[in-house]
C-alpha cells in the first residue's frame, strides 16, 4: 500500500515538478558594459538635475562688491533649502539673487557660452552667471538707517558692527538713507560698500531699491574655488540682536 507522500513523489517529474520544470529561475543575461555606462551616466545627469533644482547649486562672483570675503570669479555653492516651506532670508545672510531689472551690467551677465559648458551649466556642474551676490542688511518690516551719530548702520535701531567682513578702514556707506523695507522684499548691501551698487543705488528707481524674496536663489554656504581659500560661511553675530520692527 503506497502512503500519501510516496503517491506524491511517484507522480513528480525528473525536476522536482509534475511538469518536469526544476523550478529554478534562469538567471538573467547581464547587461552589455556599454549599456550599463550609458544608464549610469544618465542617472548621473538625472541626480544633477534633481540636485541643482532643489538643493544645492554652483556660481562665480561677477564683482569686487563682496570683498574681502570674495574675490571677483571666485566660485561658491548655494544651497536652496534654508527658505522652503515659507522661509526667507534672514539678516545677514550672504544670497543669490536674479537681476531686478538694471542691476547688471553686460559684463556681469555673462553666462556659458560653449556648448559643452551651456549643458553643465545648465545641469549644475558648471557655475552660472548672470546673478547678484549680496548681504541682507534688512528684511521686510525692518527701518535701515546710515549711519547713527557714531558712523554705523542701524537695523531697527540697533547698530552693527560691520568690522568682521567690512573691508579695513571702510565705512558702512557714503550715501546717507532712511528707509522702511516693504513686507516680502530685501535691502541687499555688497561688503565692499564703495564698490557695490546695490540697494542704495536704485533708490531713485520704481523698485526704490527692494528686491522681492521670490527673486532669492538661495543662501551662500561655502566658498569652494580657489581651494585655498574654500571656507565655510556663516552669519556674522551683530545680526543676532537685531530687535523686530516696531
Amino acid at each position: 500500500m503506497t502512503n500519501v507522500d510516496e503517491a506524491a513523489t511517484a507522480s513528480d517529474g525528473p525536476g522536482g515538478r509534475p511538469d518536469g520544470k526544476s523550478g529554478k529561475k534562469s538567471a538573467k543575461k547581464p547587461m552589455p558594459l556599454w549599456q550599463e555606462t550609458i544608464l549610469l551616466l544618465a542617472l548621473a545627469l538625472l541626480l544633477a538635475i534633481v540636485i541643482k533644482s532643489f538643493f544645492v547649486q554652483a556660481f562665480y562672483i561677477p564683482s569686487p562688491s563682496m570683498e574681502p570675503q570674495f574675490v571677483k570669479n571666485d566660485r561658491i555653492l548655494v544651497q536652496k533649502v534654508s527658505y522652503w516651506g515659507g522661509g526667507s532670508p534672514s539678516r545677514g545672510d550672504i544670497v543669490v539673487f536674479k537681476d531686478p531689472g538694471g542691476w547688471l551690467d553686460e559684463s556681469e551677465s555673462s553666462t556659458a557660452h560653449s556648448p559643452v559648458t551651456k549643458v553643465m551649466e545648465k545641469i549644475g556642474l558648471y557655475p552660472t552667471g548672470g546673478h547678484l551676490v549680496k548681504r541682507v542688511i534688512g528684511v521686510g518690516g525692518d527701518r535701515v538707517v546710515c549711519c547713527d551719530s557714531k558712523g554705523r548702520l542701524t537695523v531697527n535701531g540697533h547698530p552693527l558692527d560691520e568690522k568682521s567682513y567690512l573691508p579695513k578702514g571702510t565705512a558702512p556707506s557714503q550715501l546717507k538713507f532712511d528707509v522702511k523695507v516693504p513686507q516680502d522684499h530685501l535691502w541687499l548691501m555688497g561688503d565692499n560698500r564703495g564698490f557695490s551698487f546695490d540697494s542704495r543705488g536704485h533708490m531713485g528707481n520704481p523698485g526704490g531699491g527692494y528686491v522681492d524674496n521670490d527673486l532669492v536663489v538661495g543662501k551662500v554656504f561655502a566658498l569652494i574655488w580657489p581651494w585655498k581659500r574654500a571656507e565655510l560661511i556663516h552669519r556674522p553675530a551683530t545680526f543676532e540682536g537685531i530687535p523686530d520692527s516696531p
